[in-house]
C-alpha cells in the first residue's frame, strides 16, 4: 500500500451519492458516513473505508463491493460458476458462458457477483457484458468482465487494513 489520507466531508457525500447511483440501490439505504479514508495501492486501485464499509475502487474509478464484504456482496445479482470455472476465475479471467451453472437477474453493465457451485462463496465481482436474459439464451461467449477477484491486489490489501 502507497498511503491512506482522509477526504472531506463534501468528497465523501459526492462518493456516496454516486456509489449509490452506480450500485441501482444495493447500497440502500445509504449509509451516514461523514468521512471516508481512501487507501491507495501500487497498481493504481484503490480501497475506500468507512464505519463498517469497505469499498474497491478500480483504476478506472468503478466502485466496485470488496469481497471481503459478504453482507454487501447479498444485495447485487450472482450468477453460479462450476467448479472448472473456480480456478480461471480466481487468477482473474472473465466469466464465459460454459462455466456458468445458475444465472441471477441482470442487465448490460451491472454489477454482478460470481460464486461458487459447491460451497456459494463468493469469488469475484465483475460488469455484466450482456444482460442475463441474453447470457442464458447464448451457448457461449464472455458473459462478465473480472474486475475483482480473490487473492488479486485489492484482496491482499484489504487483509493489512484495519478499521
Amino acid at each position: 500500500m502507497k498511503r491512506s489520507n482522509l477526504v472531506s466531508k463534501s468528497e465523501t457525500a459526492a462518493m456516496l451519492e454516486r456509489i449509490s447511483a452506480e450500485w441501482k440501490g444495493a447500497f440502500a439505504p445509504v449509509p451516514k458516513i461523514k468521512n471516508f479514508r481512501v487507501h491507495a495501492l501500487e497498481d493504481g486501485s484503490q480501497i475506500v473505508t468507512g464505519p463498517g464499509t469497505k469499498i474497491a475502487r478500480t483504476r478506472d474509478g468503478r466502485y466496485l463491493p470488496l469481497l471481503t464484504e459478504t453482507g454487501l456482496l447479498e444485495r447485487f445479482p450472482h450468477v453460479v460458476v462450476d467448479m472448472g470455472a473456480v480456478r480461471f476465475v480466481c487468477k482473474g479471467a472473465n466469466l464465459m458462458r460454459p462455466g456458468i451453472t445458475e444465472f441471477g437477474e441482470f442487465e448490460k453493465g451491472d454489477i454482478v457477483c460470481i460464486r461458487d457451485e459447491s460451497q456459494g462463496k463468493y469469488l469475484a465481482v465483475g460488469v455484466a457484458t450482456a444482460s442475463s436474459a441474453d447470457a442464458e439464451a447464448a451457448e457461449r461467449g464472455e458473459v462478465l468482465k473480472n474486475l475483482h477477484y480473490v487473492s488479486d491486489a485489492v484482496w491482499e490489501a484489504a487483509k493489512e487494513i484495519r478499521e
